[in-house]
Protein backbone atom coordinates (compact mmCIF):
# COMPACT_ATOMS: atom_id res chain seq x y z
CA UNK A 1 0.00 0.00 0.00
CA UNK A 2 1.87 2.96 -1.40
CA UNK A 3 1.72 6.67 -0.28
CA UNK A 4 0.56 7.86 -3.72
CA UNK A 5 -2.08 5.75 -3.37
CA UNK A 6 -4.04 8.32 -1.40
CA UNK A 7 -3.52 11.46 -3.59
CA UNK A 8 -5.42 14.04 -5.20
CA UNK A 9 -4.51 17.65 -6.48
CA UNK A 10 -6.44 20.24 -4.78
CA UNK A 11 -6.06 24.15 -5.88
CA UNK A 12 -4.67 26.79 -3.52
CA UNK A 13 -7.14 28.40 -4.00
CA UNK A 14 -10.07 25.75 -2.39
CA UNK A 15 -8.40 25.65 0.97
CA UNK A 16 -10.31 27.88 3.58
CA UNK A 17 -8.53 29.96 5.30
CA UNK A 18 -11.28 31.23 7.16
CA UNK A 19 -14.47 29.96 8.43
CA UNK A 20 -17.97 30.26 7.07
CA UNK A 21 -20.18 33.26 8.62
CA UNK A 22 -22.22 30.91 10.19
CA UNK A 23 -21.19 27.50 11.50
CA UNK A 24 -23.87 25.60 10.16
CA UNK A 25 -23.49 27.49 6.93
CA UNK A 26 -20.61 25.05 4.99
CA UNK A 27 -21.79 22.74 2.39
CA UNK A 28 -21.71 18.92 2.98
CA UNK A 29 -21.11 15.90 0.98
CA UNK A 30 -23.06 12.67 1.67
CA UNK A 31 -20.59 9.82 0.32
CA UNK A 32 -22.53 5.79 0.79
CA UNK A 33 -19.97 3.36 1.13
CA UNK A 34 -21.00 0.51 -0.10
CA UNK A 35 -22.49 2.42 -3.40
CA UNK A 36 -20.09 5.21 -4.06
CA UNK A 37 -23.17 7.21 -4.22
CA UNK A 38 -22.89 10.84 -3.83
CA UNK A 39 -25.28 13.61 -2.97
CA UNK A 40 -24.47 17.46 -2.40
CA UNK A 41 -26.22 18.63 0.32
CA UNK A 42 -25.74 21.71 3.26
CA UNK A 43 -25.02 20.99 6.62
CA UNK A 44 -28.43 21.13 8.47
CA UNK A 45 -29.26 18.16 6.45
CA UNK A 46 -27.43 15.89 7.97
CA UNK A 47 -30.03 15.80 10.01
CA UNK A 48 -32.09 13.87 7.35
CA UNK A 49 -29.73 11.30 8.26
CA UNK A 50 -29.89 10.64 11.66
CA UNK A 51 -33.18 8.36 13.54
CA UNK A 52 -34.66 8.05 16.90
CA UNK A 53 -32.57 5.54 18.62
CA UNK A 54 -29.26 6.30 16.71
CA UNK A 55 -26.16 7.63 18.55
CA UNK A 56 -23.87 10.46 17.72
CA UNK A 57 -20.54 10.89 19.57
CA UNK A 58 -18.36 13.43 19.94
CA UNK A 59 -15.25 14.58 21.31
CA UNK A 60 -15.20 16.69 23.98
CA UNK A 61 -11.46 18.11 24.04
CA UNK A 62 -11.04 21.83 24.56
CA UNK A 63 -8.24 23.91 22.30
CA UNK A 64 -5.86 25.78 24.35
CA UNK A 65 -4.18 28.66 22.79
CA UNK A 66 -0.88 26.17 22.59
CA UNK A 67 1.11 28.84 19.86
CA UNK A 68 3.91 31.64 22.01
CA UNK A 69 6.08 33.83 20.55
CA UNK A 70 9.41 35.27 21.92
CA UNK A 71 12.99 35.35 21.63
CA UNK A 72 15.76 33.70 23.68
CA UNK A 73 17.67 36.25 26.15
CA UNK A 74 20.93 35.93 24.08
CA UNK A 75 19.23 37.02 20.96
CA UNK A 76 17.12 35.24 18.09
CA UNK A 77 13.49 34.51 17.40
CA UNK A 78 11.93 31.01 18.76
CA UNK A 79 8.19 29.74 18.55
CA UNK A 80 6.92 27.18 20.74
CA UNK A 81 3.72 25.30 20.38
CA UNK A 82 2.77 23.35 23.38
CA UNK A 83 2.01 19.97 22.73
CA UNK A 84 1.34 18.51 26.66
CA UNK A 85 0.59 20.00 29.44
CA UNK A 86 2.33 18.05 32.09
CA UNK A 87 1.21 19.74 35.33
CA UNK A 88 1.24 23.23 37.09
CA UNK A 89 5.34 24.01 35.94
CA UNK A 90 6.16 21.98 33.02
CA UNK A 91 5.21 21.06 29.48
CA UNK A 92 6.27 19.65 26.19
CA UNK A 93 6.82 21.37 23.32
CA UNK A 94 7.36 21.69 19.70
CA UNK A 95 10.18 24.70 19.69
CA UNK A 96 10.80 26.57 16.12
CA UNK A 97 14.48 28.81 16.68
CA UNK A 98 17.55 29.76 14.25
CA UNK A 99 19.66 26.26 16.50
CA UNK A 100 17.53 23.93 18.56
CA UNK A 101 17.63 24.74 22.13
CA UNK A 102 20.05 23.48 24.47
CA UNK A 103 19.20 22.47 28.40
CA UNK A 104 19.50 25.67 30.75
CA UNK A 105 18.75 28.00 27.76
CA UNK A 106 15.77 30.67 28.22
CA UNK A 107 13.66 32.25 26.31
CA UNK A 108 11.60 34.91 27.02
CA UNK A 109 7.64 34.94 25.45
CA UNK A 110 4.87 37.21 24.26
CA UNK A 111 7.42 40.42 26.45
CA UNK A 112 5.76 38.67 29.70
CA UNK A 113 7.41 35.55 31.30
CA UNK A 114 10.37 33.01 30.36
CA UNK A 115 10.62 29.32 30.13
CA UNK A 116 13.55 27.27 30.44
CA UNK A 117 14.89 24.62 28.10
CA UNK A 118 15.13 20.89 30.97
CA UNK A 119 15.41 18.11 28.61
CA UNK A 120 14.47 17.04 25.14
CA UNK A 121 12.71 14.11 23.81
CA UNK A 122 12.65 13.09 20.08
CA UNK A 123 11.26 16.16 18.31
CA UNK A 124 9.71 17.26 21.56
CA UNK A 125 11.15 20.03 24.39
CA UNK A 126 10.23 19.45 28.02
CA UNK A 127 10.13 22.94 28.95
CA UNK A 128 9.96 24.81 32.68
CA UNK A 129 7.72 27.75 32.64
CA UNK A 130 8.62 30.63 35.54
CA UNK A 131 5.92 32.13 36.35
CA UNK A 132 3.75 32.59 39.35
CA UNK A 133 0.78 31.25 37.00
CA UNK A 134 0.14 27.52 35.93
CA UNK A 135 1.48 26.57 32.34
CA UNK A 136 -2.35 27.13 31.23
CA UNK A 137 -3.40 30.29 33.00
CA UNK A 138 -0.44 31.59 31.12
CA UNK A 139 -1.78 30.32 27.72
CA UNK A 140 -5.27 31.62 28.45
CA UNK A 141 -3.60 35.30 28.87
CA UNK A 142 -0.76 34.83 26.09
CA UNK A 143 -0.91 32.03 23.83
CA UNK A 144 -1.92 32.39 19.93
CA UNK A 145 -4.72 29.66 18.89
CA UNK A 146 -2.49 26.82 17.01
CA UNK A 147 -4.19 27.39 13.53
CA UNK A 148 -2.86 24.72 11.07
CA UNK A 149 0.56 25.47 8.96
CA UNK A 150 -1.80 25.53 5.52
CA UNK A 151 -3.90 28.58 7.54
CA UNK A 152 -0.86 30.56 6.18
CA UNK A 153 -2.47 33.74 8.07
CA UNK A 154 -2.07 35.13 12.24
CA UNK A 155 -4.73 34.23 14.36
CA UNK A 156 -7.61 36.70 14.69
CA UNK A 157 -9.68 37.39 17.97
CA UNK A 158 -12.49 35.07 16.35
CA UNK A 159 -10.27 32.05 15.93
CA UNK A 160 -10.54 32.21 19.69
CA UNK A 161 -14.24 31.29 19.32
CA UNK A 162 -14.48 29.80 15.84
CA UNK A 163 -11.55 27.39 16.36
CA UNK A 164 -13.35 25.82 18.73
CA UNK A 165 -16.24 23.66 19.53
CA UNK A 166 -19.52 24.74 21.04
CA UNK A 167 -19.05 21.87 23.22
CA UNK A 168 -15.71 22.03 24.09
CA UNK A 169 -15.05 21.28 27.66
CA UNK A 170 -13.67 23.73 29.86
CA UNK A 171 -12.63 20.99 32.56
CA UNK A 172 -11.32 18.96 29.52
CA UNK A 173 -8.33 21.15 27.83
CA UNK A 174 -5.70 19.80 25.95
CA UNK A 175 -5.86 19.70 22.11
CA UNK A 176 -3.64 21.67 20.02
CA UNK A 177 -5.69 21.08 16.78
CA UNK A 178 -9.43 21.04 16.82
CA UNK A 179 -11.87 17.99 16.44
CA UNK A 180 -12.65 20.47 13.33
CA UNK A 181 -15.86 18.13 11.82
CA UNK A 182 -17.17 19.49 15.00
CA UNK A 183 -16.94 23.32 14.03
CA UNK A 184 -20.12 22.76 12.35
CA UNK A 185 -22.79 22.31 14.80
CA UNK A 186 -24.21 25.20 16.81
CA UNK A 187 -26.46 24.57 19.90
CA UNK A 188 -29.35 24.87 17.99
CA UNK A 189 -28.89 21.64 15.61
CA UNK A 190 -27.43 19.53 18.92
CA UNK A 191 -30.91 20.72 20.09
CA UNK A 192 -32.99 19.39 16.98
CA UNK A 193 -30.79 15.92 17.35
CA UNK A 194 -32.26 15.62 20.56
CA UNK A 195 -35.39 16.62 19.39
CA UNK A 196 -35.52 13.70 17.23
CA UNK A 197 -34.95 11.34 19.44
CA UNK A 198 -30.79 11.18 18.84
CA UNK A 199 -28.88 10.27 21.93
CA UNK A 200 -25.64 12.24 22.40
CA UNK A 201 -22.37 11.33 24.17
CA UNK A 202 -19.08 12.43 24.43
CA UNK A 203 -15.36 10.91 24.06
CA UNK A 204 -12.55 13.00 24.91
CA UNK A 205 -9.51 12.63 22.85
CA UNK A 206 -6.61 15.28 22.93
CA UNK A 207 -5.36 16.12 19.41
CA UNK A 208 -1.88 16.60 19.00
CA UNK A 209 0.30 18.80 16.87
CA UNK A 210 1.78 15.38 15.16
CA UNK A 211 -1.90 15.35 13.56
CA UNK A 212 -0.77 17.44 10.94
CA UNK A 213 2.45 15.58 10.59
CA UNK A 214 3.16 14.36 7.25
CA UNK A 215 3.48 10.01 6.23
CA UNK A 216 7.39 10.25 5.64
CA UNK A 217 7.70 6.57 4.47
CA UNK A 218 6.38 5.28 0.74
CA UNK A 219 4.98 1.99 2.34
CA UNK A 220 1.87 3.28 4.34
CA UNK A 221 2.32 0.31 7.17
CA UNK A 222 5.65 1.51 8.02
CA UNK A 223 4.07 4.86 9.05
CA UNK A 224 4.25 5.31 13.15
CA UNK A 225 1.76 7.44 14.63
CA UNK A 226 1.67 9.69 17.08
CA UNK A 227 0.41 9.14 20.82
CA UNK A 228 -2.73 11.17 21.92
CA UNK A 229 -4.77 10.88 25.23
CA UNK A 230 -8.01 9.33 25.33
CA UNK A 231 -10.71 8.81 27.00
CA UNK A 232 -14.27 6.90 26.30
CA UNK A 233 -16.23 6.61 29.35
CA UNK A 234 -18.33 3.94 30.70
CA UNK A 235 -21.51 5.18 30.02
CA UNK A 236 -20.84 6.15 26.05
CA UNK A 237 -19.83 2.10 26.24
CA UNK A 238 -23.44 2.05 27.72
CA UNK A 239 -24.37 3.99 24.78
CA UNK A 240 -22.84 2.05 22.13
CA UNK A 241 -24.17 -1.13 23.50
CA UNK A 242 -27.70 -0.18 23.79
CA UNK A 243 -28.15 1.23 20.35
CA UNK A 244 -25.69 -1.78 18.50
CA UNK A 245 -29.06 -3.92 20.53
CA UNK A 246 -32.03 -1.78 19.45
CA UNK A 247 -30.63 -1.52 15.38
CA UNK A 248 -29.68 2.03 15.48
CA UNK A 249 -26.38 3.79 14.01
CA UNK A 250 -23.04 4.81 15.89
CA UNK A 251 -22.37 7.99 14.10
CA UNK A 252 -18.75 9.38 14.91
CA UNK A 253 -18.52 13.47 14.55
CA UNK A 254 -14.69 13.81 13.51
CA UNK A 255 -11.85 11.25 13.12
CA UNK A 256 -10.79 11.84 16.69
CA UNK A 257 -14.12 10.78 17.80
CA UNK A 258 -13.81 7.63 15.87
CA UNK A 259 -10.49 7.06 16.79
CA UNK A 260 -11.25 7.22 20.26
CA UNK A 261 -14.12 4.81 19.95
CA UNK A 262 -12.22 2.04 18.03
CA UNK A 263 -9.37 2.26 20.38
CA UNK A 264 -11.40 1.38 23.42
CA UNK A 265 -12.81 -1.62 20.71
CA UNK A 266 -9.31 -3.09 19.83
CA UNK A 267 -7.85 -2.77 23.73
CA UNK A 268 -10.99 -4.92 24.57
CA UNK A 269 -10.45 -7.64 21.73
CA UNK A 270 -6.85 -7.95 22.76
CA UNK A 271 -8.08 -9.24 25.89
CA UNK A 272 -10.62 -11.69 24.75
CA UNK A 273 -13.36 -9.00 26.03
CA UNK A 274 -16.58 -6.93 25.11
CA UNK A 275 -16.44 -3.37 24.27
CA UNK A 276 -15.37 -1.15 27.34
CA UNK A 277 -14.28 1.76 28.93
CA UNK A 278 -10.49 3.18 28.40
CA UNK A 279 -8.55 5.54 29.29
CA UNK A 280 -5.04 6.28 28.34
CA UNK A 281 -2.65 6.71 25.23
CA UNK A 282 -3.71 5.57 21.91
CA UNK A 283 -1.13 5.82 18.85
CA UNK A 284 -4.05 3.40 16.81
CA UNK A 285 -3.52 3.66 13.05
CA UNK A 286 -6.86 3.04 10.39
CA UNK A 287 -5.74 2.45 6.80
CA UNK A 288 -7.52 0.30 4.37
CA UNK A 289 -7.95 -3.23 5.30
CA UNK A 290 -8.98 -2.46 9.02
CA UNK A 291 -11.96 -3.95 10.37
CA UNK A 292 -14.39 -1.12 12.48
CA UNK A 293 -15.69 -2.48 15.62
CA UNK A 294 -18.09 0.24 16.24
CA UNK A 295 -18.83 3.02 14.18
CA UNK A 296 -21.67 3.11 11.13
CA UNK A 297 -20.98 6.73 10.27
CA UNK A 298 -19.46 9.89 10.78
CA UNK A 299 -19.28 13.20 9.70
CA UNK A 300 -15.71 14.86 8.86
CA UNK A 301 -14.23 17.25 6.68
CA UNK A 302 -12.02 17.16 3.41
CA UNK A 303 -8.56 15.75 4.77
CA UNK A 304 -4.62 16.81 3.14
CA UNK A 305 -4.27 14.50 0.20
CA UNK A 306 -1.49 11.75 1.86
CA UNK A 307 -2.84 12.25 5.40
CA UNK A 308 -3.32 9.31 7.60
CA UNK A 309 -6.70 10.83 7.75
CA UNK A 310 -7.80 10.33 3.97
CA UNK A 311 -6.22 6.77 4.46
CA UNK A 312 -8.77 6.06 7.71
CA UNK A 313 -12.19 7.65 5.77
CA UNK A 314 -10.46 5.41 2.61
CA UNK A 315 -10.60 2.47 4.90
CA UNK A 316 -14.45 3.27 5.98
CA UNK A 317 -15.62 4.06 2.51
CA UNK A 318 -13.87 1.92 0.21
CA UNK A 319 -9.96 3.93 -1.29
CA UNK A 320 -11.83 4.26 -4.90
CA UNK A 321 -14.98 6.02 -3.79
CA UNK A 322 -13.46 8.43 -1.40
CA UNK A 323 -10.84 9.28 -4.15
CA UNK A 324 -13.88 9.95 -6.58
CA UNK A 325 -15.73 11.98 -4.03
CA UNK A 326 -12.51 14.36 -3.18
CA UNK A 327 -12.10 14.61 -6.91
CA UNK A 328 -15.79 15.67 -6.94
CA UNK A 329 -15.37 17.94 -4.46
CA UNK A 330 -12.61 19.53 -5.92
CA UNK A 331 -14.67 20.03 -9.17
CA UNK A 332 -17.61 21.46 -7.55
CA UNK A 333 -15.39 24.43 -5.70
CA UNK A 334 -15.80 22.43 -1.86
CA UNK A 335 -13.63 24.23 1.01
CA UNK A 336 -11.14 22.26 1.88
CA UNK A 337 -9.65 21.35 5.37
CA UNK A 338 -10.12 22.50 8.67
CA UNK A 339 -12.05 25.55 8.37
CA UNK A 340 -14.40 24.12 4.90
CA UNK A 341 -17.39 22.44 4.27
CA UNK A 342 -17.96 18.73 5.66
CA UNK A 343 -18.43 15.06 4.51
CA UNK A 344 -21.07 12.58 6.00
CA UNK A 345 -19.89 9.03 5.41
CA UNK A 346 -21.34 5.71 5.35
CA UNK A 347 -19.39 2.57 6.29
CA UNK A 348 -18.86 0.35 3.02
CA UNK A 349 -19.37 -3.39 4.38
CA UNK A 350 -17.24 -6.08 4.01
CA UNK A 351 -13.94 -5.59 2.06
CA UNK A 352 -12.00 -2.34 1.86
Amino acid sequence: MKLSDFTYQLPDSLIARYPTSDRTASRMMMLFGNSGAIQHKQFPDLLEQVNAGDLVVFNNTKVIPARLLGQKLSGGKVEVLVERVLDDDYAMCHVRSNKALKPGTRVRLEDAFEVEMIDRQDALFKLQFLAPQTVLELLEQYGHMPLPPYIDRKDELSDKERYQTVYADAEKPGAVAAPTAGLHFDDVILQKLQAKGARIEFVTLHVGAGTFQPVRVDDVTEHKMHSEYAEVPEHVVAAVNDTKRNGGKVIAVGTTSVRSLESAAQASLAQGKPLAAYAGETDIFIYPGYEFQVVDAMVTNFHLPESTLIMLVSAFAGKEHVLNAYNEAVSEGYRFFSYGDAMYITKMTGSN
